[in-house]
């Protein structure tokens, strides 16, 4: 049981962060300066010994007064971050010399009040998902990571979609090769980097692609924005990521320890990824990209959107499977 907890509480903060190989051309050398700002937070708090309790207690007995004595208290523990991240707000109104400091934690405050049901609901619905369990974050062996509250047969990509796997699509159905391929050839030395300069509706073809491929025991599909951010979980503040630090995309691994919620590999920067949700005319993007400021690249950041019949340098995507049946590691 205290090996779940402790499993728990990572779920509950949602990332771990390391070292990172070292980075070709540095863009900004103000990116990483979010390890000494005053402004981020770095403390990864535990689950309250109350909130272990009733996550125990429902898992020994689903019964709806659990689930509501459950949901009561991540509501608890919801508002005491919000009076802690308000706070903040006020201490920075006083004291920060640089107003974006103050604009930065005051959109995280209207974020997390705007949002507060959606999130609450969230973390229940990973809470009591029956795949909860200590491990689940580990590495699948095959590149699927289980989506807690998205479905128990919802599975997301452990990494973007490479240009080597791309170049494979493309001899295997023709279909015309990203423009940055010079004369339709793959880079070779970004082969392990996430495509890009793909239009959404390519990105649906490849997935068509895999689901023709695998026999039809799966589905294989583009995520819904909720999807790809219940596989991402919250961004820890003090994770490491290609944002603003290289000019240009990095290896999908080259941040391995920088963890989202699933386990998957870099859901923050590198490449925004395109996800099946419209935004008027245009297709949802999340994740944030090497070109982004990194308040872009937070989960919760929405309303940023790509025309779906363009490719973009710093959109690429990232798939999800939807198995027909429950699939074991």
């Amino acid at each position: 049981m205290k090996n779940f907890f402790a499993f728990a509480a990572g779920i509950a903060l949602i990332g771990i962060t390391g070292s990172v190989e070292a980075a070709p051309r540095q863009a900004t050398p103000e990116a990483k300066l979010h390890r000494f700002s005053t402004t981020i937070e770095k403390e990864r708090p535990q689950l309250n010994e109350e909130t272990k309790r009733l996550i125990a207690a429902y898992r020994r007995d689903p019964s709806e007064a659990n689930y509501a004595a459950l949901k009561k208290q991540v509501e608890r523990n919801y508002d005491a971050v919000v009076a802690r991240k308000k706070a903040k707000l006020e201490e920075l109104k006083r004291t920060a010399r640089d107003r974006y400091k103050v604009e930065e934690m005051q959109n995280i405050v209207d974020e997390m009040l705007r949002d507060r049901d959606q999130r609450v609901e969230n973390s229940m619905r990973r809470f009591t998902d029956r795949r909860f369990r200590p491990g689940l974050r580990n590495r699948s062996a095959d590149g699927y990571q289980q989506v807690l509250g998205a479905g128990q047969n919802v599975a997301i990509g452990y990494a973007p979609v490479t240009n080597e796997d791309y170049a494979k699509f493309i001899a295997a159905t023709g279909r015309k090769a990203p423009r940055s391929w010079k004369n339709g050839k793959m880079p070779e030395p970004l082969a392990k980097h996430p495509v890009v300069n793909v239009s959404y509706d390519d990105a649906v073809a490849y997935c068509k692609y895999l689901t023709d491929k695998d026999g039809g025991r799966a589905t294989y599909r583009l995520p819904a924005e909720a999807e790809w951010e219940a596989a991402a979980g919250h961004m820890p503040k003090d994770a490491d990521f290609n944002c603003g630090e290289n000019d240009g995309t990095t290896l999908v691994t080259a941040y391995a320890k920088t963890l989202s919620a699933c386990g998957a590999v870099d859901m923050w920067g590198n490449v925004w990824e395109w996800t099946a949700t419209p935004l008027g005319d245009r297709r949802a993007v999340k994740g944030g990209a090497w070109n982004s400021r990194r308040t872009e690249c937070r989960t919760e950041s929405r309303g940023v959107g790509r025309d779906p019949n363009r490719g973009y340098a710093d959109v690429g995507f990232r798939v999800v499977r939807e198995s027909k049946a429950d699939r074991r590691r």
